[in-house]
């Protein structure tokens, strides 16, 4: 299997909240409170989905200004408060506003309950995790700040607490991916296709994401300067992740000659040099050319799927905005392949759900398949192309579209990858299922008016993809 990029991991800033009065009456308790948020950050270390920033015990507005501070050269991405007892306002909101991140407040107890025919004052202390937590929404709201999420529970033991926590995490990084990345726009939209189209300033504007202006004489060179003994190494590696598989019964289905082989192979160690000289976290492309450019764009597809799969996401038909929608399913850990609705089986009451060109091939349910096309359907060119069927179990779609005024949107959906056939025809495809019936779901995902692209994913995120929308401002719309 290919090798994966390191992912720059989320930083989140994690401090606990104190009451200062309380010390001088009960001594023990401050070290008492630190153990407990020492124990939280431990496992949330453990988790290892982001970098943990330790801010410690705030429990002053003194303090807090100075812990805001912190947090802000640090660069944190997000937040998490954990509150270990009763705290006042004043303690929690110039962390935040010092900062400029976003926050979680989390009201986690150390112990499911507290027996009250034994307990103490001091006891009581240690389990008031949850008293000051409307007090501190009102300050942050009346500071017109929205909390991302308050998380009420027990710090150990607790499923659902553990999964949200992870979550967080991973949104961290997503965060972080989506506002330093550097996406490649090389050659123009298909012809026609309206939904398409995107303006790269809006994506500065949303997220702080830069698109870098690609020519087609960029990858050119890139691949001229590929050497014998790389094209070697590439080929070794495309053997070791793809099955060569002999022609279909499709008429559109060849035979895979050694020289196809090596110029796909020459194309994607091109294609890796150029995502390394312009320091790019994915590409989009597309290009209608003749002769020395409609070669190379058509040996791309091996390449690319490699390059999705190890983390950076290639994008067809310049579909700029899928492309980010592959990124945050790829941070987030459940693959992100670029896909359409094909053809729906009413029977068996699913829809075929792939795209011919790159696929994130980590998610396939065996070892992808390159198949030899003599044309690509709807486009210049002949070469070869990846198949393969998304392993069974729950999907995640994610669109990226526009409204008429231009903002972002999100358009997700959960769905599960049943068994059965997909066509031979040198494109990704799986059966996919979900909650309604297949007409009304599409019905329903069509009117929300997203672009005929998303990206897919093997798992189910919404949860997880709600966080993101919260932390990115963008608005999320779910489709039953």
């Amino acid at each position: 299997m290919i090798k994966r990029i390191e992912i720059p991991k989320g930083k989140v800033g994690y401090f606990h909240l104190g009451h200062e009065p309380y010390w001088s009456q009960f001594p023990d308790l401050k070290a008492q409170l630190g153990r407990y948020a020492d124990q939280l950050k431990a496992k949330l270390e453990a988790f290892g989905e982001a970098e943990i920033i330790d801010g410690g015990m705030v429990d002053t507005a003194r303090r807090a200004r100075e812990v805001g501070d912190y947090f802000r050269a640090q660069g944190v991405d997000l937040l998490l408060c954990y509150v270990t007892t009763y705290a006042t306002g004043a303690v929690l909101l110039p962390v935040v506003q010092r900062a400029g991140a976003d926050v979680v407040l989390l009201g986690l107890q150390p112990n499911s309950r507290m027996d009250c025919t034994v307990s103490t004052t001091y006891d009581q202390l240690c389990h008031d995790n949850v008293t000051s937590l409307p007090e501190l929404c009102n300050a942050l709201l009346r500071s017109r700040i929205t909390p991302l999420g308050v998380l009420v529970g027990t710090a150990h033991g607790d499923e659902r607490v553990d999964r949200e926590l992870v979550e967080w995490l991973k949104v961290a990084t997503v965060k972080r991916s989506v506002q330093n990345a550097r996406i490649g726009l090389m050659g123009h939209v298909y012809e026609g296709m309206l939904d398409m189209h995107s303006d790269p300033t809006m994506f500065h504007a949303a997220w702080g994401t830069h698109i870098q202006m690609l020519e087609l004489c960029d990858l050119k060179e890139a691949v001229a300067s590929v050497t014998d003994a790389e094209i070697a190494a590439k080929i070794d590696e495309i053997k070791s992740t793809f099955v060569l598989a002999e022609p279909s019964h499709d008429p559109i289905a060849g035979t895979i000659a050694a020289e196809d082989l090596e110029w796909s192979a020459k194309v994607a160690c091109g294609l890796e040099k150029l995502i390394d000289d312009f320091k790019l976290d994915g590409m989009a492309y597309y290009y209608k050319g003749r002769g020395e450019y409609e070669k190379l764009v058509a040996g791309m597809i091996i390449g690319n799927s490699i390059l999705t799969g190890r983390g950076i996401p290639m994008a067809g038909e310049l579909d700029l905005k899928t492309c980010l929608a592959m990124l945050i399913l790829d941070r987030l850990g459940i693959g992100g392949s670029f896909c359409e609705f094909h053809p729906v089986d009413f029977d068996d009451d699913i829809v075929l759900v792939g795209h011919d060109g790159p696929a994130h091939i980590r998610i396939s349910d065996a070892k992808p398949i390159i198949r030899k096309l003599k044309l690509f359907h709807g486009k210049r060119g002949a070469g070869l192309s990846v198949e393969f069927k998304v392993r069974t179990g729950p999907v995640t779609l994610l669109g990226l579209t526009q409204t008429a005024d231009g903002a972002f949107k999100f358009v997700v959906a959960k769905g599960e990858s049943r068994k059965g056939e997909i066509p031979r025809s040198g494109n990704t495809n799986t059966r996919v299922r979900f909650d309604t019936d297949v007409a009304t779901f599409v019905e329903k995902w069509s009117l929300e008016g997203p672009t005929h692209h998303f990206a897919l994913g093997a798992g189910d995120a919404i949860s997880a993809l709600e966080k993101v929308a919260k932390t990115l401002k963008t608005e999320l719309v779910v489709v039953p």
